[in-house]
């Protein structure tokens, strides 16, 4: 059978089960758009090619499966390049297609040409440039595949717009079920894996103060399920860092909070005080450790990680074991339940009654303030929601950067995985619309709510035209304060003041230019049954947009300032 280049793209996605794809085409990038639009696949068109990135990370974020973004070759591609970096940060499987010039015209400062490839390497899981068409069965089935397996991560595929419009003969498509890499050998062999369980259930059954601390490896159903089995038998605080929320519901008697710089002061106690910490699917971040010395410093450490290079590099590891973590907590809970190995309940009645005392919506806001606790908002809207009509599992959240991310972090109900999104490691600002927008697209029948601060919600405004031409049930939440709330902060407690390029200067009319996009526009300040119109369950498929004034005298506490251990944050 003949096919071009184009045509095998198209029709490997389809194998793979992609129904759509956010881009924007270019010119050497068109060849494949014209097949596509002969395709099952829907597109949407994006405004910016960063965004295109991040609605496919939403859909992928929120599903557990690969998504796919395109963009064109030079600026489209550098555009996507941010959103590339983001989900390599994060461990997040999407596969970007990029166009490129011509064979013969690389290395020829060409129209729109870029090395693509080559500024991709540092910031994906696996880059690859097409050279023929027949690369094409090879490449595209190798793409999804190292995205996925292992720690999951981002491909780029650089095609050259000759290579899309030429044909070649080839006998049968790529048998995509069989495909599969040799990564098992990162793997803790078989015979020390038993091993290592049962002295993971001694060192529990020894323990004092043991601490659960779960990362983003964490983040799924089946992980989830696992940790579950673990905690009816075994009983601990719980903490995670910011990709870790959801993995154990905020509902769990069990959970105390997010560690860190930004954590709940009960979780950071917690493991300034464990004598065992269960690290599973977690890195250790700078964000969460603080001054690692004094991380955790009486504690033996038990690392499970999907990733062979995180263990023992930042912290040395008792007993490591590098496997996914769906298939070890079932394995500790089935041990512990056997032996009844029971946790010392005393300590978590203690970790979590420091949670209750120091767990407040009113922490970090001025005395006496009149405008908009952010707090009490974030914290409300599930209950909200389900006022207005809605499901209560029919909300996932998607945040930007900043100011509200934490806050978000701290205070939104997180019950579920895969339910609250947000750009964890690179720090994205402009992120929370079109993850969004993505997130809508591949969760039909939820509402997504996404916060953000008048600073992130500029940096991909343009993505409005995007969700009101795609009419998703899209709710933004923003958050205005006239400055760069983070940056603020920062000057406030670390530089005296020193109010250096983090106020803005003129305040836009929010609320306009969310009209003008075409989407609804609340005033929160000026209506307090915001919410009815916002999560109306009768009007699903319509993004909303709300406004919320808040002082720019806010402060994200608990702050942990650079070279400070997390025990010694700033709670007032």
């Amino acid at each position: 059978m003949k096919h071009t280049g184009a045509q095998i793209i198209v029709k490997l996605l389809e194998m793979y089960g992609i129904e759509t794809v956010a881009g924007i085409p270019g010119g050497s990038i068109l060849p494949l758009y014209d097949e596509l639009n002969r395709s099952s696949i829907r597109h949407v068109l994006v405004r910016h090619e960063q965004a295109a990135g991040f609605i496919a990370q939403g859909m992928a974020r929120s599903t557990g499966k690969p998504a796919v973004c395109l963009a064109t070759s030079g600026p489209g591609a550098m555009n996507l390049l941010t959103a590339i970096a983001d989900a390599r940060a994060d461990s997040i499987p999407i596969i970007a297609i990029t166009g490129q010039v011509n064979t013969s015209l690389i290395g020829t400062d060409a129209f729109q040409e870029a090395d693509t490839f080559g500024l991709s390497f540092p910031i994906t899981k696996h880059s690859i440039f097409i050279k023929t068409p027949y690369d094409l069965l090879e490449a595209i089935p190798k793409a999804f595949e190292i995205a996925t397996s292992g720690r999951p991560g981002p491909v780029l595929i650089d095609v050259p717009r000759d290579v899309q419009l030429k044909e070649c003969d080839f006998d049968a498509w790529p048998d995509i079920k069989k495909i599969r890499l040799h990564d098992i050998r990162f793997h803790t062999p078989i015979d020390e894996y038993s091993e290592k369980m049962g002295k993971i259930t001694d060192l529990l059954a020894a323990a004092k103060r043991p601490v659960l601390y779960c990362g983003g490896g964490c983040d799924s159903e089946e992980a989830a399920s696992g940790i579950k089995a673990f905690l009816q038998n075994y009983k601990l605080p719980v903490v995670t860092s910011l990709m870790g929320l959801g993995c154990v519901p905020e509902s769990s008697e069990c959970f105390i909070g997010m560690v860190g710089m930004h954590g709940s002061h009960a979780a950071n106690v917690a493991m300034h005080d464990s004598d065992l910490v269960i690290a599973a699917g977690v890195r250790f971040d700078d964000r969460a450790t603080g001054v690692v010395a004094k991380f955790c410093p009486d504690a033996k450490i038990v690392h499970i990680d999907i990733d062979a290079a995180e263990v023992d590099k930042i912290l040395e590891s008792y007993i490591s074991v590098v496997a996914d973590v769906e298939s070890v907590f079932p394995v500790i809970a089935q041990l512990v339940s056997e032996k009844k190995i029971k946790a010392d309940e005393g300590w978590l009645k203690k970790i979590s009654k420091i949670k209750k005392e120091c767990h407040s919506v009113e922490c970090g806001r001025p005395k006496g303030e009149k405008l908009a606790n952010p707090r009490e908002i974030i914290s409300k809207i599930p209950q909200l929601a389900c006022e207005a009509g809605l499901a209560p599992d029919g909300l996932i959240a998607t945040t930007d950067v900043g100011q509200h991310q934490m806050w978000a972090a701290q205070y939104y109900p997180v019950e579920r995985p895969r339910s609250f999104l947000t750009s964890g490691s690179l720090g994205t600002m402009g992120f929370g619309l079109p993850a969004a927008i993505g997130a809508a697209i591949a969760n039909p029948s939820k509402r997504i709510v996404c916060f953000s601060g008048d600073g992130s919600i500029m940096m991909n405004v343009q993505e409005m035209a995007t969700l009101a031409e795609q009419n998703l049930p899209v709710t933004i939440i923003v958050f205005q304060n006239g400055t760069l709330g983070m940056v603020y902060q920062q000057q406030k407690y670390l530089f005296e003041k020193n109010y250096s390029a983090s106020v803005f200067g003129r305040e836009p009319d929010l609320l306009s230019i969310a009209r003008g996009f075409g989407i609804e526009a609340i005033d929160g300040d000026s209506n307090p049954e915001w919410y009815k119109k916002a999560f109306d369950n009768n009007r699903q498929n319509k993004p909303c947009f709300v406004r919320f004034s808040v002082d720019s005298e806010e402060n994200v506490l608990p702050f942990v300032p650079g070279g400070k251990a997390n025990i010694d944050s700033i709670r007032d």
